[in-house]
């Protein structure tokens, strides 16, 4: 009987579906387990071969877990809004529905075919209304909240307005907008209702703001800072510039030191934990006020509703953050960000020129682009100056892109003595670098080893170190009333508006006076409206703009044709959509209870599964989805709706499945296209080839891709001994790469087993990897053999060897389960099946719990073995094997018998046979007798365990 790995597979998958094998139950008496992958994006290209690397190994442990008698939750889903459907839509007009629809049949299908035990009962889509009524629900929830300081976690904004009315603001320690008013009791009870409302924005969770965003103005919508790679969008390439956009923000920054607290708590990958810690960039120092001194020229300046301001009039302040207070008398210059408030207010009229140019240009760059740019020093004079808080001098005021405005405060003192950045900027501009360290020579570069730092040329800070002066100066600033001591965070508030279609809309109406409303909870979903067009309007609005019926009915409570809209009971709703983690910030939670559709989930189900035991996805989402939805958690935690604090409590980072990419090389000045050999010396454009067009020795099919790439179809191909030889390079897989493996071929050429235990046998699962189709064809030939060693199966009693093999197999392969190390199973699996395969093993007692260990890897094979063994039920819930160590332990020992230190021969003893019985075993052998001629020895020396040497 033929090992038939297709009809195998296609048999137990059918199985599973319908008896729903893998069905997770909301109480049992079993202790839970919760595995989750993160849910994928689904796509048109489908899968390729380095996505399920993850998915393999959350379902090896969630399968061994199911055989350590746990009741196990593998649910999987799809974050289904996104952006390539949306441009799919832009493109043809087909709706992104229908696109995601299909696209999501397609991931399914390929799924499916890899035997994943997933809980398909649980199925969530975050495009799905029934699932982002849910994200619009916490969107609510954040709105009616805020940050107490004192309490240090958010509460309902009722209670906020409970001491507005009993007392003011005065009091109140809240994360809040730096700009909040003061007021008291009866001021608070004097406002308007609109006054009311807009100061609370100033405080809640998520609010409206002016902010300087990343605009993508080919996309048409913002982009967060982990959707841009080298300055263009990561979808398209597309440049991407700094404007400043009303926009929905999330006050992330309340949760700022909880977030750095909490990686304490959590089983995280460091490099993870590191990320997530320089991004959140907590820094302690102090913040200083700098008085900006007023120009003589009376100019105007700019005109506020009808109102000149004057230069002589203008009153301005920058206040900066700095970790070394102790340099304050170093400061000779001061750098404020391009796109800083102050820039326009400040300039001064021979300036604003050179200024505006400057801010354009800067404009067009990314931060992370100008974070990374540390040899480019450019910047512009303001013409302005600022009044020394201690000297009274001058300080000239520059604008430079190498500070950035949602850092800090968007404003730097320069130091050059003391920082090397701002060094090369004043060594560049011509700009004094006053030296205020003692015996430090500053002649070729700035001095920042702050540690052994004493101040000089400082006033009363001479002669002070590092931690004195600091203290000093934190003191003196705060009794000038120009700053004092602060702990800063780099994070910022998370901006969390998008222009697009294809997101979850927001519940909120604005009234006539322009103030945002929240629908009711009772009437959510708010869903998508249909559009004509996907673009942003003519006029700029975001696509919902296109819209026709967005309007709400404050009393029938449902969404109406916009010509109704009349500012009394009819007003407009929000036209901008979520972002796309916004759906990812919770799902976890949601698969608790996916089909609740009275609360986001039951306290039953929440209370039973808790947290996410192991979490496994890519380390690319440090800063996106895995910050945000630690955020999401606390904040769910501090109003009492999730009952743990961090919502995963071990996190795995699978490496990446690297394809092998090909390249010709096209000749910049003409149309030849040189093989591999033949490029030296030669300036040739490296261009990815389609690896289907390439055969083993990497010769490319000419005329393939010529008709792959028409464009190119007339080109001359220069050959190498009659060939083209492409060049090699080991990239990440991707489609526009085309270096793509499509699982679909391998699973039908070697089957799904063969292609989950490879993919656990190229390497450590956090370690990223080549790809070789052809090293497939060792486990494939493993499982052959696997199959032929149950074709006898009989009920002898197992040998000695038999149970050695089968528990140091039992030992290993969970001592690799539980450490991750699945590679090394697989090592352990085929060195089993060689032993047990000469050893001739034929019996069910060694068979049966093989069966059991093979089947997190192998499921398809292992449930037909099992089901050859005669059973009747699935091999899933059958229990894990237990290892027992006697069968380990040497039941006989081999001992070299040595002559005067010259080995003879060898005896096989009995591993706990004392000291005089062994020497009297050697004694009384034949060979002894030989070797010893008559002869009487002097002595025989035994160590038990190692040797015998007959002295004599």
């Amino acid at each position: 009987m033929n090992y038939n790995f297709r009809k195998i597979e296609d048999k137990w998958q059918k199985y599973w579906a319908k008896n729903e094998t893998f069905k997770a139950e909301n109480q049992s008496e079993k202790p839970k387990f919760y595995a989750l992958s993160m849910f994928p994006y689904p796509s048109g290209a489908g899968l390729h071969v380095g996505h399920p690397l993850g998915y393999i190994a959350c379902d090896i442990y969630a399968r061994y877990k199911r055989h350590k008698g746990y009741n196990v939750l593998h649910p999987m889903g799809y974050d289904s809004f996104g952006l390539p459907a949306e441009q799919y839509a832009i493109q043809t007009g087909q709706h992104p529905a229908i696109t995601t629809d299909t696209n999501i049949k397609r991931y399914r299908e390929q799924l499916d075919q890899l035997g994943f035990s997933f809980d398909w009962s649980r199925e969530v889509r975050t495009s799905d209304p029934k699932y982002y009524k849910w994200t619009q629900w916490v969107f609510i929830q954040l709105f009616h909240s805020w940050y107490n300081n004192r309490t240090d976690k958010a509460e309902s904004i009722d209670t906020l307005v409970s001491v507005f009315e009993k007392q003011g603001n005065v009091k109140v320690d809240a994360t809040c907008d730096d700009d909040t008013p003061m007021f008291t009791a009866e001021e608070w009870k004097g406002y308007s209702s609109t006054k009311q409302q807009n100061i609370l924005l100033k405080y809640r969770l998520t609010y409206l703001a002016d902010a300087e965003v990343n605009w993508c103005p080919a996309l048409g919508t913002v982009l967060a800072n982990d959707e841009i790679v080298n300055g263009v969008s990561e979808r398209g390439g597309h440049p991407v510039i700094r404007k400043k956009m009303t926009q929905w923000m999330m006050r992330i920054t309340a949760y700022a030191q909880r977030l750095l607290d909490g990686l304490n708590t959590i089983d995280w990958p460091q490099p993870l934990k590191d990320s997530q810690t320089n991004w959140i960039g907590r820094s302690e120092g102090a913040s200083a006020t700098f008085d900006v001194l007023p120009n003589s020229n009376v100019e105007v300046l700019k005109k506020t509703e009808g109102e000149d301001i004057s230069r002589t009039s203008m009153s301005h302040k920058i206040e900066v953050f700095t970790t070394r207070p102790d340099t304050i008398f170093g400061v000779s210059f001061m750098t404020l960000a391009p796109e800083h408030e102050l820039v326009q207010k400040i300039t001064t009229p021979e300036q604003r020129a050179e200024v505006e140019a400057y801010v354009e240009a800067t404009a067009k760059r990314s931060e992370r682009d100008r974070m990374a740019d540390v040899k480019t020093i450019s910047g512009v004079f303001t013409g302005a100056y600022a009044e020394h808080p201690f000297t009274k001098e001058p300080i000239p005021i520059w604008i430079g892109d190498y500070v950035l405005a949602s850092y800090g405060t968007g404003a730097v003192m320069a130091v050059p003595c003391g920082d090397q950045r701002d060094y090369d900027f004043a060594k560049h501009f011509k700009i004094d670098i006053p030296n205020i360290f003692e015996g430090v020579d500053i002649s070729k570069e700035a001095f920042a080893d702050k540690v052994n730092t004493i101040v000089a040329n400082s006033d009363f800070l001479n002669g002070l170190n590092y931690r004195e002066a600091t203290r000093k100066v934190i003191d003196e600033l705060e009794k000038m009333g120009h700053g004092k001591g602060k702990i800063n965070y780099r994070l910022r508030d998370a901006v969390f508006s998008r222009q697009r279609y294809w997101g979850e809309p927001f519940p909120v109406y604005y009234n006539a006076e322009g103030v945002p409303q929240i629908i009711d909870e009772e009437h959510l979903p708010l869903e998508l409206p249909e559009v004509e067009k996907y673009l942003p309007t003519e006029t700029g609005e975001p696509p919902l703009g296109n819209a026709t019926h967005w309007a709400w009915n404050t009393n029938t409570y449902e969404v109406v044709a916009n010509s109704l809209i009349d500012n009394k009971t009819i007003f407009p709703l929000e036209m901008n959509t979520m972002p796309g983690w916004a759906g990812s910030s919770q799902y976890f939670n949601r698969y608790m209870d996916p089909h609740n559709d009275k609360t986001i989930y039951s306290p039953e189900a929440i209370n039973y599964w808790q947290d996410v035991d192991l979490y496994i996805g890519g380390s690319e989402h440090a800063t996106g989805h895995l910050l945000y939805s630690r955020f999401w958690q606390k904040f769910l935690f501090d109003r009492g709706i999730a009952p743990k604090e961090e919502f995963a409590k071990k996190l795995i980072n699978q490496g990446m499945i690297t394809g092998t990419s090909a390249f010709v090389y096209k000749d910049l000045t003409s149309n030849k296209i040189y093989s591999k050999g033949l490029i030296d010396n030669k300036d040739v454009n490296p261009i990815h080839a389609d690896v289907s067009l390439i055969n083993s020795s990497d010769e490319l099919d000419i005329e393939g891709f010529k008709k792959w790439r028409p464009d190119l179809a007339e080109a001359e191909f220069i050959l190498e001994e009659g060939k083209y030889v492409v060049g090699r390079e080991i990239e990440k897989m991707s489609k526009s790469k085309y270096n793509v493996v499509n699982p679909d071929q391998i699973c039908e050429e070697y089957g799904a087993d063969s292609l989950r235990l490879y993919e656990m046998f190229l390497g450590p699962l956090e370690q990223s990897k080549p790809w070789n189709t052809a090293g497939i064809t060792g486990v494939h030939g493993f499982l052959k053999k696997l199959w032929k060693l149950y074709l006898n199966i009989g009920d002898s009693e197992p040998t000695p060897e038999n149970l050695k093999t089968l528990h140091k197999t039992i030992k290993k392969v969970e001592e690799d389960i539980e450490n991750f190390s699945f590679n090394t199973s697989v090592s352990t699996f085929m060195i089993c099946v060689n032993e047990l395969t000469a050893q001739k093993c034929t019996c069910k007692a060694i068979l049966k719990p093989l069966a059991v260990l093979v089947s997190s890897y192998a499921p398809h094979i292992a449930e037909e073995l099992w089901e050859l063994m005669g059973h009747t039920e699935s091999i899933a819930n059958a229990n894990f094997p237990e290892f027992d160590a006697t069968h380990l332990v040497e039941r006989t020992k081999e001992y070299p018998i040595s002559f005067n230190g010259r080995m003879r021969f060898k005896m096989q003893l009995p591993a706990d046979m004392g000291k005089a019985d062994i020497e009297a075993a050697v004694m009384a052998h034949e060979q002894t007798t030989k070797y010893l001629e008559g002869r009487t020895p002097k002595k025989v020396i035994v160590v038990p365990g190692r040797i015998v040497n007959i002295v004599g």
